[in-house]
């Protein structure tokens, strides 16, 4: 992945397993997030912090961001304190996250001594946190991407099928945009051997306006990154469109009807952009 392009894939590994961590930095995900929350018991929760800490001490062959303990626990601050200044440490994922403050009192306590801002993500867990989602997506400087945390959300609305959470989903996507952020990434899916559920799932995700996905294990990677990356015909398509517009700047309609404009136009530099991607 190039330095200026978006993530399309992040694997979460849990912070109490330092081997599995450098052994995650060599699968090709775009971007490694070490858990220290969900995936980390209760008691193995200082070992995760310290193993995560003499780690990240030095920068690693890929951008590593770390999820903290929940915002409003005695565990948080301590992350913060031992993590935030690491230059390992590429971003900070911050849990249930639910109003403004909370993204802007991390800020203010993550604030590296040379008065940068340490990359901020936001994940949206409850109801209360997707109705905040415009106001968390800009909040504060730091902050670089909202996204949903959906097995928790699930539980907060009793949601029982899965579109049951797509008007959370487009919502999170419009206050990404509208804030000015990168789309945000889908969640995870949970069950780890079908890959074709997680195909159509990411396909679905695309659809909606989500660009990658996090994954909780290597194999499910390729299959992000394949839905995610345009298709020939989607190529070929968007360079008919660049083709036509580089003839003719205006509003036209080419021999196979299609209507192009400014926005159409757009869209077919943003595929291109993605389809340089492919490895």
């Amino acid at each position: 992945m190039s330095a200026d392009a978006h993530p399309l894939t992040w694997l979460y590994v849990p912070g109490d397993r330092p081997e599995v961590v450098v052994k995650a930095f060599a699968c090709g995900a775009d971007v490694v997030v070490v858990d220290l929350e969900d995936a980390v018991a209760p008691d193995r929760k200082e070992y995760a912090r310290a193993a995560t800490a003499e780690l990240l001490g030095e920068t690693p062959p890929v951008p590593v961001h770390v999820r903290v303990n929940a915002l409003d626990g005695p565990l948080a601050e301590a992350d913060l304190r031992a993590l935030s200044a690491l230059p390992g440490v590429s971003g900070l994922r911050l849990p249930k996250v639910t109003s403004p403050s909370d993204v802007v009192r991390v800020a203010e306590r993550a604030a590296p001594a040379d008065g940068g801002a340490i990359p901020l993500y936001a994940l949206l867990e409850t109801a209360l946190g997707v109705e905040q989602a415009f106001a968390v997506a800009s909040s504060h400087r730091a902050l670089r991407g909202i996204a949903l945390g959906e097995a928790d959300l699930r539980a907060d609305l009793g949601v029982r099928e899965d579109a049951g959470l797509d008007w959370a989903r487009a919502r999170v996507v419009v206050a990404a945009r509208a804030a000015g952020l990168a789309p945000p990434a889908q969640s995870i899916y949970p069950d780890l051997l079908d890959l074709d559920g997680l195909a159509a799932s990411c396909a679905r995700g695309r659809a909606l306006g989500f660009l990658g996905r996090t994954a909780l294990h290597p194999r499910q990677l390729p299959v992000i990154e394949r839905a995610y990356l345009p298709g020939p015909e989607e190529i070929e398509s968007a360079e008919a469109v660049l083709k036509a517009a580089a003839a003719d700047p205006g509003a036209q309609a080419l021999p196979d009807g299609r209507f192009v404009d400014a926005a159409v136009v757009a869209a077919a530099h943003r595929t291109l952009a993605l389809a340089r991607r492919r490895r």
